[in-house]
């Protein structure tokens, strides 16, 4: 097996490790591999020549989640942001580790260690790749659900901060993804600025 595909095949079996389950398509798959594989269906879908790194970016990007409680932080947005950039960290240490049993250098593993830390955002082209990727997932799988969850005035502003963090292409491309009809006003909401 070449390392591209073990590194994958080990994230992987971390990832089913994930005692938090989602249902998809009536079975029920550990979060964060289900989420792990919708970033790779994604990422080949909107970006299909991209780099081995972000490849391997968007497949590790949640890799152990679970493992850092958001009820751990307090509950307001700077204990958020203190759950985020430890969560961040978190998975890059479990990624270099996965990287070096594979075998990957240095080099790659720095590359995607800062693809996870979101290193560059807007002045990195694989940065903002990844975090468009994420943007696209969270918006075709995820935002619905949060939506039931919150009055759209929240809702609207989660949306226009999301877009915010991403390319126009990115943007461009949440035409193409199936929302419901609620989502999609929201989102027109969003985009709109009102």
């Amino acid at each position: 097996m070449d390392r591209f595909s073990s590194a994958i095949e080990t994230f992987d079996e971390y990832h089913q490790k994930d005692p938090n389950t989602e249902l998809f398509n009536g079975v029920n798959f550990p979060k964060e591999l289900l989420y792990a594989t919708r970033m790779t269906t994604r990422l080949d879908a909107f970006a299909p020549n991209a780099s081995e790194a972000v490849k391997l970016a968007a497949r590790c990007q949640h890799i152990g989640r679970w493992e850092i409680p958001r009820e751990k932080y307090p509950m307001d947005r700077k204990g958020y942001l203190q759950w985020r950039n430890e969560a961040k960290s978190h998975h890059a240490r479990i990624a270099e580790e996965i990287l070096r049993s594979c075998g990957y250098d240095q080099d790659l593993v720095d590359q995607v260690k800062g693809l996870i830390l979101k290193k560059g955002l807007f002045t990195n082209p694989e940065t903002q790749l990844l975090e468009d990727v994420a943007c696209l997932v969270f918006l075709e799988h995820y935002a619905s659900e949060f939506a039931d969850k919150h009055d759209d005035e929240k809702v609207v502003d989660i949306l226009r901060k999301t877009m915010k963090k991403m390319s126009e292409r990115a943007i461009k491309a949440v035409g193409s993804l199936p929302l419901t009809d609620h989502l999609k006003e929201l989102v027109a909401r969003a985009a709109g600025g009102s």
